[in-house]
């Protein structure tokens, strides 16, 4: 069978399926939220002064990196699980929260005497960070990897790699409502980390479980 052949019979299959997979996706967004949402509350919660944290740019900003993270890779997933979908809008939207990020982080560093710039990166919750944005996102990455299979993408090691920057986007989002650190330095090193985590998890999820 020719390569185009097998692409249109995978994704006329993946269009007969019970619930089409545009709307899997939907559904599997809901549930990757309600999962995070139970674990953030169970697990930590937000922070005590988030009221007041509210009217800060630097505690807000967070959610816009973490946020356009988890949309532009809900976007590029929902294309990469479906073969034959053009990827190249989706993948390019991927650079707008680390753009974001980075121009943060030179407003901080332009705005923050040197000398605070190594307190500010290293903060006060770096090991928290590095565990519950984890911890939060490894049930959501469990849903979106399953989606996945139901799917049929073409390239499962990448798929699942953005599965995972999904849950990261998602996780980190809940997590930086409990986060004390708002500096961008912070969120440029330990948030990426964080995440990276996950989607070296889902790299491998995708290798293990989503390849056909």
């Amino acid at each position: 069978m020719r390569t185009d052949d097998l692409i249109r019979a995978l994704d006329a299959d993946a269009h007969s399926r019970a619930m089409p997979l545009g709307s899997a996706w939907w559904v599997a967004a809901g549930a990757a939220t309600g999962i995070a949402a139970v674990v953030f509350w169970l697990a930590i919660g937000p922070r005590t002064d988030i009221a007041t944290a509210m009217h800060t740019m630097r505690f807000l900003a967070k959610f816009v990196f973490t946020t356009a993270l988890a949309i532009s890779a809900f976007a590029l997933i929902r294309a990469l699980s479906t073969p034959g979908a053009s990827t190249s809008r989706a993948a390019a939207w991927m650079t707008a929260a680390p753009l974001l990020v980075v121009f943060a982080v030179v407003l901080e560093l332009l705005s923050v005497p040197a000398a605070d710039w190594g307190r500010r990166l290293v903060g006060s919750n770096m090991v928290v960070c590095l565990t519950f944005i984890p911890l939060i996102g490894v049930g959501p990455l469990a849903v979106f990897l399953a989606v996945l299979r139901y799917g049929a993408p073409t390239r499962p090691v990448l798929a699942g790699t953005v599965a995972g920057l999904l849950a990261g986007g998602l996780a980190a989002t809940f997590y930086a409502a409990h986060c004390f650190d708002d500096s961008p330095l912070f969120v440029a090193t330990w948030y990426t980390i964080a995440i990276a985590i996950l989607a070296a998890l889902g790299a491998i999820g995708g290798r293990l479980f989503v390849r056909w």
